[in-house]
Order: C-alpha cells, then sequence, then structure tokens
C-alpha cells in the first residue's frame, strides 16, 4: 500500500513528495533560494504546533515504562535514521545518562551514517532482527521515523514489536501512512512539499529534529535529570562545561568559583556536588 492521504477514490497521496510550490529554482539568485527556503522554515514549527497532542500521549506512555527500565529505540533509514541516532547520543552528555536507554537505529547500520547502503531500507526482517538483538521486552518503546511513512525496514520492525506488546511511535511528514497503522500513538507532522521536490532532508528533516527534541528533553525532565532549568546532570567532557557547571554550583549554593569547581569536580556533577554539599 502507498502512504498517503486518502482521496474519494482511495487511493494515497505522498504529501511529502508533491511538487515543490516553487519552479525553476536554478534561475533564481541566491537571496530569493534562501529567502524561499526561510519562508517554507517557517511552516515546520505550525506543524509541529499542530502535532503536540499526539506528541504529549507519547510521552505519557514513556516515561512510566523508562521508570522501569525501559528503552526508547528510535528507528529510521537515511536522514530519518540519521536523527534518531543525532538525538539518541545527545542524551548521555547533556542528561548524563547511560547511552543504552535511548538508542537510534538506522538501516544499514553504522556505515549509513556516513554512506548510502543499497537497498537496506527494503528490508522488512531487519529492523525487527536488530532489535531483538538489543533484548526488545515490553517495557521499551520502538519510534519509527520515516517521512514518507512507507520504509520498510521501519514498518516490519514496529509491527513486529506491536504485536509483542511493545509501544510503538512514528514521526511521519503524511498522514494515514503504513507505518501510522503499526504505531500505537502516530505523530503526523504535515509540512507539505519540499522546496526541491522530495528532499525531505529538508522541511521534514526539520520537523523530525524538533519532534525528537520535544519527546527526549520532556522524558528526560520527567525522569528527574533537570533541575530548575539547568542540566545539572551533564557530563563533564570540556573545560566549558566544567565552567558552566561551576557557575551553577556557584549559583545555587553561593560558593565562591574555585570552591564550588573543587566541588564539582570531586563529585563529578552538579546535582550530586548539590547534593553533597546539602548534605553536609
Amino acid at each position: 500500500m502507498n502512504n498517503q492521504k486518502e482521496t474519494n477514490n482511495g487511493a494515497f497521496i505522498k504529501i511529502s513528495e508533491q511538487p515543490s510550490l516553487y519552479n525553476n529554482l536554478e534561475k533564481k539568485s541566491v537571496r530569493e533560494i534562501l529567502d524561499e527556503i526561510n519562508t517554507e522554515d517557517q511552516k515546520v514549527a505550525l506543524a509541529v504546533q499542530r502535532a503536540i497532542p499526539q506528541i504529549e500521549k507519547l510521552v505519557n506512555q514513556i516515561v512510566p515504562r523508562m521508570k522501569q527500565g525501559g528503552r526508547i529505540f528510535y528507528m529510521g533509514a537515511g536522514t530519518s535514521g540519521r536523527l534518531g541516532v543525532l538525538d539518541a547520543s545527545e542524551i548521555p552528555p547533556t542528561f548524563g545518562m547511560p547511552n543504552t536507554l535511548i538508542i537510534g537505529l538506522i538501516a544499514g547500520g553504522d556505515t549509513a551514517l556516513r554512506n548510502p547502503v543499497e537497498n537496506a531500507e527494503d528490508d522488512m526482517e531487519r529492523g525487527w532482527q536488530e532489535l531483538q538483538e538489543r533484548n526488545i521486552c515490553d517495557k521499551d518503546t520502538v519510534i519509527g521515523i520515516a517521512a514518507s511513512g512507507t520504509t520498510p525496514y521501519v514498518i516490519g520492525a514496529m509491527r513486529e514489536a506491536r504485536s509483542h506488546g511493545i509501544l510503538t511511535g512514528c514521526i511521519t511528514s503524511n498522514p494515514n501512512s503504513p507505518m501510522a497503522a503499526e504505531a500505537d500513538v502516530p505523530i503526523e507532522m504535515v509540512v507539505g512539499p519540499e522546496y526541491v521536490t522530495g528532499s525531505s532532508r529538508m522541511k521534514s528533516g526539520t520537523g523530525q529534529k524538533m519532534i525528537l527534541n520535544m519527546i527526549s528533553t520532556s522524558v528526560m525532565i520527567q525522569l528527574g535529570r533537570v533541575k530548575g532549568n539547568k542540566m545539572v546532570n551533564m557530563q563533564l567532557s570540556n573545560k566549558k562545561l566544567v565552567d558552566r557547571g561551576t557557575k551553577m554550583i556557584v549559583e545555587e549554593l553561593g560558593l565562591d568559583y574555585e570552591q564550588a569547581k573543587s566541588l564539582l569536580l570531586m563529585h563529578g556533577s552538579v546535582k550530586k556536588a548539590i547534593d553533597a554539599y546539602k548534605a553536609k
């Protein structure tokens, strides 16, 4: 079945692959191209806003699962897969969580992060095999990411996951897609045709990144990884982050900078340093 907006005759239209609203791009000036891309990009935040009720529904089901030891698996191919891997990879340094709690899987494996892997996304079975290799269980969540909503690698994994009682969600740029049919909570972010026809790395990719930010950040806040508005569990992986953490402790405890820095380095995170100081 092709993914798309249903018409009166029962066919589906892939909105994400409809012709661009602009033509003769090669004849435009750089300024015209940039202005038109920006005009299209402004539509993305509104499309994401319309999807917030579904994002909320998904997050509210993820949090209790993660509190019981569950994980999130992002699954996608091409741009969508890369964005899932990107969001997952930023969780440990930002929130001090192990890299085993939010996991990005991309069709074709790590090679596909930089290079296309022929036919990888067309393998309906491989996604579920990769989830089984990671001992997926019913506390976990599988979130498929595909602008088209038709990627077999993702659909096959979601279908099997759901049949095993595992929560499934998805992020797509087309309504009523085959991928959404396999999701307990489908997130349909309809951004319209791309500036370059079919180039879903553009508006669709931007919207996917925004939604992934929303999902992971809201989950981490709900799991207590943020205090006030600060990343109190961030990894101290460079001088900039040590300085940022030191200033958080100065602000919270009223210590001088060097005292705060020593305390931070002794305990390894802002939260641990503050808790230890207050426990004296």
